[in-house]
């Protein structure tokens, strides 16, 4: 095997790697949701405890980025896609541990179906799935056209998290009893606005491997 097909199939399985923790991150948000949304206990402490299955793909996924880079001396677009594959996996390892202080707030959180309340969060968790999963797959394919069209879907996540700050409101004002509860549920939001500030880095990202700029903005 040639040295350029060796380079391309490590390049091949960096980016298989990508996808897997990105699907790992996606089921954890969903996962997080449901437990929130059905008051699962027992699924929040498991997706507390998962949460190191993420840390460590960053770990490995860090390890062979750094090898192809060692031992290949990549250049031009090729050294790009993999320098930012490095900041890739820490956006995706901060992702999988804002779906773990999902889990955590699941488990401070009492009552059965409590999201009733708060009608946008399950709408936000599936926003942000959507969007990290196409920004994952921008960025494999480095299509800067795609990327730049997953980033204004950051402002459907923003409107909804003012809704949901809306909601809470109401629910305090509703019933000061239920004001711890109620801003658990802000603090769910705000994971969930976060996850989607990361998959526009992701984004950005596509656009710095591909061309060395952000937004239009040349860096390298």
């Amino acid at each position: 095997m040639t040295t350029r097909s060796t380079f391309s199939r490590e390049l091949e399985e960096l980016n298989s790697s990508l996808e897997k923790m990105s699907i790992a991150a996606e089921e954890a948000i969903e996962q997080a949701l449901k437990a929130l949304i059905s008051n699962d206990r027992e699924t929040a402490q498991r997706l507390v405890k998962e949460d190191e299955a993420i840390d460590q793909m960053e770990r490995d996924i860090e390890t062979r980025c750094l090898n192809l880079m060692l031992r290949q001396q990549p250049v031009a677009a090729d050294l790009r896609h993999i320098s930012t594959a490095l900041k890739v996996v820490t956006d995706l390892e901060r992702i999988g541990d804002h779906a773990a202080d999902i889990a955590e707030l699941t488990l401070s959180i009492n009552g059965e179906d409590s999201c009733d309340e708060i009608q946008h969060l399950p709408t936000m968790a599936e926003n942000v799935k959507t969007m990290l999963r196409a920004a994952i797959t921008a960025f494999i394919n480095r299509d800067v056209a795609a990327a730049r069209e997953i980033e204004k879907t950051d402002d459907v996540i923003d409107e909804l998290f003012v809704k949901t700050r809306k909601e809470v409101v109401q629910l305090i004002a509703g019933d000061i009893s239920k004001s711890d509860k109620a801003i658990d549920f802000l603090m769910v939001a705000k994971y969930l606005e976060r996850i989607g500030d990361h998959a526009v880095n992701v984004c950005e990202w596509t656009e710095f491997s591909v061309n060395g700029s952000v937004n239009d903005v040349r860096i390298l």
